[in-house]
């Protein structure tokens, strides 16, 4: 059995996708972080970095294996059940380089973009200018790979998996994908997917 900690959020919903994706038993143990939960000295000793999402896999016959880190988190996965993160390159490597893309850029740009939209208890137009040009720039690359590839790393992968949550939450939020078709084609492909349907109708809440 797997205990997922996470909640409803782009990086909360990446694992509950692949564990659903790969068909592995799990229990999502909610980390209310709207209440501070991931700040919690009994959670910091499962994430010392006072985050979600955490896994604890407590299949391995010499203990539990505890990972943090969404990104970390589908490594795991995939390369405990062989599937969708190749085991050769250079397959291998294009999947690791988009996953590393989202981690680094999707990610964290658009976390930036919504907070200044729509969070920040004053509108800064410097800064929601800022990360708008660098959504536009990110989505352009995205584009660009799907107008030559069905997907982020030539095959369905973790890639996809960890881009996506933040893709469609945007498009939630008001970013439009128009402007990007080929990323609208993948964004509406991987939301019909049915472990994906799954995973976001998934009780996280409580």
């Amino acid at each position: 059995m797997i205990d997922l900690y996470t909640w409803t959020t782009p990086n909360g919903y990446k694992p509950v996708i692949l564990l659903e994706e790969l068909g592995l038993a799990y229990e999502i143990k909610p980390i209310d972080i709207g209440s501070g939960a991931q700040k919690k000295p009994e959670y910091l000793r499962i994430n010392p970095n006072g985050k979600i999402p955490a896994l604890q896999d407590h299949d391995p016959p010499n203990g539990p294996v505890t990972v943090f880190e969404s990104g970390a988190i589908l490594i795991y996965l995939a390369e405990k059940t062989g599937k969708l993160l190749p085991a050769s390159e250079p397959g291998r490597s294009r999947v690791i380089e988009w996953l590393m893309f989202q981690m680094g850029a999707v990610g964290p740009m658009l976390g930036q973009l919504g907070h200044f939209r729509s969070a920040a208890p004053e509108k800064i137009p410097y800064a929601i200018e800022r990360y708008q040009q660098e959504q536009d720039r990110i989505y352009k690359v995205l584009d660009g790979r799907l107008a030559e590839s069905e997907h982020l790393a030539d095959e369905y992968s973790i890639a996809d998996i960890a881009t996506f949550p933040w893709i469609s939450g945007a498009a939630r939020m008001g970013v439009a994908l128009e402007p990007y078709p080929n990323l609208a084609r993948w964004e509406q492909a991987i939301k019909a997917r049915p472990a994906v349907t799954r995973a976001f109708a998934a009780k996280i809440k409580p």
